[in-house]
């Protein structure tokens, strides 16, 4: 199991990788949510905002159901996640990454990512 330090570390990554996304590209799809991340089996949850200029940083939270997009992941799975050792698509559909959120921010996430 990874630690809060490596998973905060993990968090921090992958905003860096959705920074690299084309501005442009971003900001046709992209629209201001709130989003969570909470690690399952460490029991910790952190919340950033998704815009039309990217993503915040990830800050820890404790109510991870206010947002409205909610991820929730094993601490292991999301430092692969960051790594690339994991891809999204392979963690969601393996119900390692579990996603709540519309079908409409789901859309619009995919056409970014």
């Amino acid at each position: 199991m990874a630690t809060v330090k490596e998973c905060e570390e993990a968090l921090a990554g992958l905003v860096s990788r959705l920074d690299e996304v084309d501005p442009d590209k971003w900001a046709q799809h992209a629209v201001d949510r709130t989003i969570s991340c909470h690690i399952s089996d460490l029991g910790i949850s952190y919340a950033s905002r998704l815009g039309k200029k990217g993503v915040a940083p990830f800050t820890p939270t404790g109510d991870p159901k206010t947002a409205q997009v909610r991820l929730t992941i094993s601490a292991s799975d999301l430092v692969d996640l960051a790594a690339e050792r994991l891809s999204p698509t392979k963690a969601w559909v393996s119900g390692k990454l579990k996603i709540e959120a519309s079908v409409l921010d789901l859309l619009r996430l995919r056409k970014v990512l």
